[in-house]
């Protein structure tokens, strides 16, 4: 849990969460934290003994802790943008996300809608920039139109968004999102239901769990609506079958074309009937008021079996 971005307090909350309800007649779990300056296990009385990231062990008053499985939290990098995959695979370590091409692939909103398109994966209209690049607003607004949103490529929980209505509010936003990346996609503005579709390997199968519809107070879901209350989440959304026939085999088909593993979390806007993608999160949220573990709760899967069941996919079977 932690990482090294501004999501790392949310991912410390996500942590806490699974370590609480995991079953501790099955496993012992210990809180790792990956902080940009440390690397750490937490134990129960919040003393602190550093990892060895040569062999990600833990030394405790002269023993040697290994690990069987991580449970990844992490949101943000480096945990949803593969480095950690990739460092646990090196290391043979089992970990309960996808693999590290996966999440760096979806960590990148504009290389995941790129490689969905030709599937018939539809997105909104988008123009893209890279820091440096000149900023033409007649191009963005003939592109994208406006109201538009300008967003950082690869950050979540809404860091570096701006929703822009007049043409001279495009580069304030884009200097904002540069705060956060150095990649920027401007996105058109959907007029529609947002919803949330959770898709997770569940007893070795694919399960698109209970779909949530997004109702924001603000002007867009944007970090006080998603962290501090100033949303609502329904779930099941209030869509048709017809609407949500269709999200529900267009989340299930996004996971499965690119073979991902363990938790996702794909965003939604229904324009008429059809759903259009925003991104999809491979460490979504865990905390008890988290979209994905309410629907989760919502299919009749708790908490702890939810966690449980995302180590025993990765753990050898014969452990």
């Amino acid at each position: 849990m932690g990482g090294y971005s501004s999501e790392y307090k949310i991912s410390l909350k996500s942590g806490n969460v699974v370590h609480e309800y995991l079953n501790k007649d099955k496993y012992e779990s210990y809180r790792i934290h990956i902080l940009k300056d440390k690397w750490v296990y937490v134990d129960d009385n919040e003393n602190e003994h550093s990892v060895n990231r040569h062999d990600f062990s833990v030394n405790i008053e002269g023993q040697t802790i290994v690990f069987d499985c991580v449970f990844n939290a992490i949101h943000g990098t480096p945990g949803e943008d593969g480095l950690m995959q990739a460092y646990f695979e090196l290391l043979d370590i089992p970990q309960t996300s996808c693999s590290y091409y996966q999440a760096a692939l979806t960590f990148n909103k504009r290389d995941l809608l790129s490689v969905l398109k030709p599937y018939g994966i539809k997105s909104a209209p988008s123009f893209y920039l890279n820091f440096g690049d000149e900023i033409d607003e007649e191009a963005i607004v003939e592109k994208v139109g406006l109201p538009c949103f300008v967003k950082a490529n690869k950050a979540g929980s809404s860091f570096g968004i701006s929703k822009v209505y007049k043409k001279e509010e495009i580069k304030p936003a884009i200097k904002a999102a540069y705060k956060e990346d150095d990649e920027i996609i401007i996105e058109g503005f959907l007029d529609g239901t947002e919803v949330s579709v959770g898709v997770i390997k569940y007893k070795g199968e694919t399960k698109v769990l209970p779909i949530t519809e997004i109702v924001t107070e603000n002007d867009f879901f944007d970090y006080e609506a998603k962290y501090e209350g100033k949303s609502h989440e329904i779930t099941p959304a209030r869509i048709t079958s017809k609407q949500e026939e269709k999200v529900r085999e267009i989340a299930k088909r996004a996971y499965d074309i690119l073979k991902m593993e363990g938790f996702s979390r794909s965003e939604f806007i229904f324009v008429k009937d059809e759903p259009f993608m925003l991104e999809m999160n491979t460490t979504p949220g865990l905390t008890t008021e988290s979209i994905l573990p309410e629907q989760a709760i919502v299919a009749g899967i708790s908490l702890s079996e939810l966690f449980e069941n995302a180590i025993e996919e990765v753990l050898p079977k014969n452990h």
